[in-house]
């Protein structure tokens, strides 16, 4: 699902699975030390709390887009000059830049006046106004920003103090416990829905550190930054999403969970940007086919499929195909465990990792560094699968034509340098590498410790397999210049 941020109507909104949903107030729920029962009226908790939330409106500048004609102009059409004619002075002329103002929701955390709201609310503004219940307005100073975690800070200066509300312990949290949405739907101002926690833990792929809270509280565009409480007044999750095949509230939506949210806002506060922990590796998720052919009883833990060259992870010894087990005192039970892990470590912090390597436990320690910049990789684009490809080969068991990595494939598939290994030119439907998700133009650069280059190798490779007695073969599939591992069933012989 892609969540990225574009503007709809008079909110900020995101698109989940193609379809719109618009950014919004979400909800959280109330476990072991919150009221549990439900209330008979949400009013006292409403006039408690609606003081401290405020709207939040801000101003983009976005150059305006050429002047496109509505129709095509045959070619030799004696209206073909004069056109084009017109279309080369648009283009002469400089771009024009109007104002776009975005709305969203927010909440004052101390009487100062720091408030906390979404990062995608006020991303790249010139201008912030926040507007409070009784109407007072104020422009708002952009602390700092956190777009892995959605999460902002902004501060207003005022000579009287504000009123504001607390963050709660979101971990308390029930899947049934009642919650109450706060914010600015559709630009209308104070707004109040209530529903229960529907679910935890949501991965909606949004970034490396998904763990929403999902709630079923009405929520709508303009609701994003605002905060979703517990029963007894605490803020338990920040709105931050929908999922909506309309664009409005169909009651699934989704909160930054409050305890994810405290610690990054003390950084922002502090220092304006948040430092994190980087160790230099891609990592996925284990299949049991993939602990099958790993010798691993189970499927918690996290595979490692690329380490960077330099990186604190190369320099420590981890290899590409080690399992991750355990990183300092965190079990590690998937890839986002040890993200979290590893983000949360102050850097040149030494930290023992233990790991899973040819068939047995080993520990290394591993000095975490600040983490990069985000690289993209090198786009080489799809390719149509070729049956003129130099020297192919068909391993029959695979369903694929493979071919080596030369100068000609490398032209014809977009295929870096640096890669090395066997192409996979083409591949039949139903075969046992496309159900693993791999395509043509893909790399095949490892058979479980065996390196290839030529088709030749992979066959050699898959009777080794056989002839251990394993049904399953590891296999370290490079695309456009990222690794991951897939576990391929090639059966007995």
């Amino acid at each position: 699902m892609n969540f990225s941020p574009s503007t709809i109507g008079s909110g900020r909104a995101r698109v989940i699975g193609g379809v719109a949903a618009a950014t919004i107030l979400g909800v959280a729920v109330a476990g072991p030390g919150y009221a549990a029962s439900a209330p008979e009226s949400f009013a006292d908790l409403a006039a408690k709390v609606t003081p401290a939330v405020v709207n939040v409106s801000s101003t983009h500048v976005a150059a305006e887009q050429a002047v496109q004609m509505p129709f095509e102009v045959p070619p030799g059409s004696p209206f073909e000059q004069f056109f084009k004619q017109f279309q080369n002075q648009q283009g002469d002329q400089p771009k024009r830049e109007h104002k776009v103002t975005s709305l969203g929701s927010g909440f004052i955390i101390d009487a100062s006046g720091y408030i906390v709201t979404n990062d995608h609310v006020v991303d790249q503004a010139k201008d912030v106004q926040v507007t409070l219940t009784d109407g007072s307005e104020y422009p708002a100073k952009v602390i700092g920003t956190d777009s892995k975690t959605d999460l902002a800070l902004l501060k207003v200066e005022t000579k009287k103090p504000l009123p504001y509300v607390s963050f709660g312990d979101s971990d308390k949290m029930r899947i049934g416990d009642w919650v109450m949405a706060v914010g600015n739907p559709f630009g209308l101002g104070g707004t109040v829905t209530a529903g229960i926690v529907s679910a935890r833990g949501r991965d909606i792929h949004e970034g490396p550190y998904d763990d929403f809270l999902q709630i079923d509280a009405a929520i709508n565009q303009g609701n994003s930054g605002g905060p979703t409480f517990s029963t007894d007044g605490s803020v338990i999750g920040i709105n931050t999403a929908i999922f909506s095949p309309s664009g409005g509230s169909v009651g699934i939506g989704f909160a930054i969970p409050s305890n994810l949210a405290k610690p990054i806002i003390a950084e922002l506060k502090q220092q304006g940007h948040i430092d994190r922990g980087w160790l230099g590796v891609s990592i996925q998720d284990l299949t049991p086919e993939l602990t099958q052919g790993m010798g691993l009883n189970s499927t918690k833990g996290a595979l490692v499929a690329e380490v960077q060259d330099g990186s604190p992870a190369a320099k420590a010894g981890l290899k590409a195909g080690d399992v991750v087990l355990d990183f300092g005192n965190h079990v590690i039970s998937s890839p986002k465990d040890l993200s979290r892990a590893v983000a949360d470590t102050p850097r040149n912090t030494t930290v023992p990792m233990k790991i899973w390597r040819d068939g047995a436990e080993r520990t290394v320690d591993v000095t975490v560094a600040a983490m990069k910049e985000d690289v993209a990789s090198n786009d080489r684009g799809s390719q149509a699968p070729s049956s003129s490809v130099a020297e192919s080969d068909t391993v029959q068991q695979l369903g694929a034509v493979l071919a080596p990595v030369n100068e000609e494939t490398r032209q014809k598939f977009g295929i870096s340098e640096s890669t090395q290994g066997v192409l996979v030119a083409d591949l039949q439907d139903n075969s046992v590498l496309a159900e693993q998700g791999v395509r043509p133009g893909d790399v095949i650069e490892r058979i479980n410790n065996r390196k290839v280059t030529t088709p030749g190798d992979v066959a050699k490779a898959l009777g080794e397999t056989r002839t251990d007695n394993r049904s399953v073969a590891v296999m370290l599939i490079n695309r456009d210049g990222n690794d991951h591992f897939v576990a391929v069933q090639i059966g007995q012989s």
